[in-house]
């Protein structure tokens, strides 16, 4: 399985550290953590999404590109609300991986519990081993003459 990155998130991520961590309105979300591995027959991809809702939550695959699009939105909407303090980033967050042509895009499985979206993909039938059976004739014939 192969993964798409970001040419700017090492950017972002030294100018973070060097301007803060994303206090005031110059705030690049970054890119979703991740973690990614085999358990016996499909792959587990576990994104990282805390505080937000199911609903902002937008999975599409077209070929072989899984799409993940996530939006965290404030937290309150009231107009007399004045923050004081708002170092989680808020917007739109996006990943994008390859997947590999011995995979069953068209079954994965999508859970999201406590933050943590788990997407399971099974691999495809066609791409687990299997054994062939050698046929050949189990008795010799004779010629006669």
């Amino acid at each position: 399985m192969l993964m798409r990155t970001d040419p700017f998130r090492e950017l972002d991520r030294l100018a973070q550290q060097l301007m803060g961590s994303g206090t005031g309105t110059w705030s690049r979300p970054s890119a979703m953590a991740m973690d990614a591995y085999r358990e016996g027959d499909e792959y587990v991809v576990a994104f990282d999404l805390p505080g937000v809702s199911p609903e902002a939550i937008d999975i599409d695959v077209e070929r072989n590109m899984l799409t993940v699009r996530a939006e965290r939105r404030p937290v309150t909407k009231a107009d007399d609300v004045q923050m004081e303090l708002s170092e989680r980033p808020l917007g739109v967050f996006s990943r994008q991986i390859v997947l590999a042509d011995t995979l069953d895009t068209e079954h994965i499985k999508a859970d999201y519990d406590a933050g943590v979206l788990t997407l399971r993909i099974p691999i495809a039938e066609r791409a687990k081993p299997r054994k062939i059976t050698v046929s050949g004739e189990s008795t010799r014939k004779e010629i006669s003459g």
